[in-house]
């Protein structure tokens, strides 16, 4: 049996971590072995996780595997963004000055602040009383 060809890249947003693989072949995206809908349903996201294919020009080139865990929707989502882009930069290095240019390389470094002990949450602080 022929080892199947693909594009392998690991993005990260807050918590969440994206394993990507890009299949040559026709477009589609199976996230967590369901349809990409299923997983993703706020335009935003979809919008957000396309956005690297549509830079690249490449929509309907590559079919898009992933598993994505840890996090919530939104970092999911941004995770499998940079996933889909350092997996087309390692399809063919052409695509990496676009994707850079969009910032879709980059990975988002921001996360929760730690819980400070004596506060309610990381900066909130109990109610100052005078008397």
């Amino acid at each position: 049996m022929a080892e199947q060809l693909y594009y392998y890249g690991t993005g990260r947003r807050k918590t969440s971590v994206a394993r990507v693989r890009l299949i040559p072949g026709p477009g589609g995206m199976t996230i967590n072995g369901k349809p990409l809908a299923e997983v993703f349903n706020r335009l935003a996201h979809l919008n957000q996780i396309h956005q690297p294919l549509r830079v690249a020009q490449v929509e309907d080139k590559f079919h898009v595997v992933a598993k994505v865990e840890g996090g919530g929707i939104s970092g999911q989502a941004g995770a499998l963004s940079h996933g889909i882009a350092r997996a087309l930069v390692v399809a063919d290095q052409s695509y990496k000055a676009g994707l850079r240019k969009f910032g879709l390389l980059t990975r988002d470094p921001r996360a929760k602040e730690r819980k400070k002990y004596g506060l309610k949450r990381a900066r909130k602080a109990p109610q100052y009383t005078k008397r």
